[in-house]
């Protein structure tokens, strides 16, 4: 439940917030936002999924194809941290069109990259793109629902990203991922074209932040410097709690999103078996947030949060113990799916709360960077425990006690906020 106060107010001492627009308006905000977390969570995953027939076509070597990953993580960060703060100065929508039409273009050029120093620039800028455009997306899905039903709202935005994690994956299928080594351009060509192609609706049918709009008036165009942003007015601890809980929860989802498909086929699955766990897992993560989005809102959302991060510490370890059936394996996999995208909508819910309006960009972008720092870690992590030795069930069962913390992060962080509520 989001508290619309004014820019000098400390965390513990909200200010009633100006009105939400009403019924037709929050709908299409939430749906529009939905429409670009889909399209971002195609572009996430567009550079992996053609990234089988992307290295032989370019000729990369192993350090090349990872540089190139690093490069979208690089973007990805420090596009989260400066599209956060350029959306407190030039508004949510305006800087939101811009990552749009920049992850858009760049992705779309991805595909001509002859070498791998374009490939490298290419991926570069699509990150800062995509990092530019989930600070926004939070904040508006959020500003623009009434204060009781603005946690439902950023969770039903955020399901749209494991969705179009799970469309990637059919657009590489019907690209013909199977044939020549050209067919990963497609993939580029689709997932870059589809946000111009929305780019237009965005402009024209995208509500602004009312909220935002008031508190910029209200505090008279002062900025506050970065640091009193976050750790003023009584912020510090909410976020220092909401950074390592985004840190531990996204080296766990990234961790499993990288190394789920080869921890699968070694407990005996085939390829296309464990592509289709995978799937599963991306679809039963989008549904759960939809569905579960409005048990974010009031005090429901401390055993929510509870709920899901147990609920994912226990089908982590039924991932590890399973036999492999593959009806078992589908089972599990959208149980694990639903707790571990569910456990991420948590967070994202609960970011614009600890911040004011006029500050809430820059606040949430740095919670959304400090997260993409643990997606780096996590791969690193499951890489590094795969070379030590460490087989499929233990390198799951590793993962509870990073569970465990992001959990008792989360539920304190949630704690904190409901104490202050009035």
């Amino acid at each position: 439940m989001l508290n619309h106060d004014a820019v000098a107010a400390p965390a513990n001492a909200p200010i009633a917030a100006p009105q939400a627009p009403a019924g037709g308006l929050i709908n299409r905000t939430t749906l529009l936002c939905l429409l670009v977390a889909v399209l971002e969570g195609v572009d996430l995953q567009a550079a992996g999924v053609a990234a089988p027939k992307l290295a032989p076509a370019l000729h990369l070597v192993p350090k090349e194809l990872g540089a190139f990953f690093s490069a979208g993580t690089i973007g990805l960060f420090l596009g989260a941290l400066v599209g956060g703060r350029l959306a407190d100065r030039f508004g949510r929508k305006a800087v939101l069109v811009v990552s749009v039409a920049l992850f858009g273009v760049f992705t779309a050029a991805t595909a001509l990259s002859p070498d791998f120093t374009t490939l490298f620039l290419m991926r570069l800028a699509t990150g800062l793109g995509l990092g530019g455009t989930l600070p926004n997306l939070v904040a508006l899905a959020a500003e623009n629902s009434p204060s009781e039903r603005s946690g439902g709202a950023v969770s039903l935005m955020y399901g749209g990203m494991p969705l179009g994690g799970a469309i990637v994956s059919l657009i590489a299928v019907f690209a013909g991922m199977g044939g020549g080594f050209d067919s990963w351009r497609t993939i580029f060509y689709v997932a870059g074209g589809a946000p111009l192609l929305v780019l237009p609706l965005l402009i024209r049918a995208l509500p602004d932040s009312q909220a935002f709009r008031a508190a910029a008036a209200a505090d008279g165009g002062a900025r506050p410097g970065i640091l009193a942003i976050l750790f003023g007015g009584g912020r510090a601890m909410e976020t220092v709690l909401l950074w390592l809980a985004f840190f531990a929860t996204l080296m766990v989802l990234y961790l499993l999103l990288s190394w789920l498909p080869m921890l699968m086929t070694e407990r005996g699955f085939s390829k296309p078996q464990a592509a289709l766990i995978q799937v599963m897992l991306n679809i039963s993560g989008a549904i759960a947030c939809a569905v579960t989005g409005p048990l974010l809102d009031g005090p429901r959302r401390f055993g929510y949060a509870i709920t899901v991060f147990v609920g994912l510490a226990v089908f982590l370890v039924l991932l590890a113990v399973m036999p492999a059936n593959l009806t078992v394996a589908l089972l599990v996999g959208l149980g694990a799916g639903a707790m571990v995208l569910t456990t991420q909508a948590t967070l994202y819910a609960a970011a614009p709360a600890c911040y004011p309006t006029a500050i809430r960009g820059t606040g949430v972008g740095g919670a959304v960077a400090a997260g993409r720092l643990g997606s780096v870690v996590g791969p690193l992590l499951g890489g590094g425990l795969v070379q030590a030795g460490l087989s499929a069930p233990d390198l799951l069962l590793s993962l509870v006690p990073l569970v465990a913390v992001g959990g008792l992060l989360a539920v304190l962080l949630i704690r904190r906020q409901l104490r202050r509520q009035p």
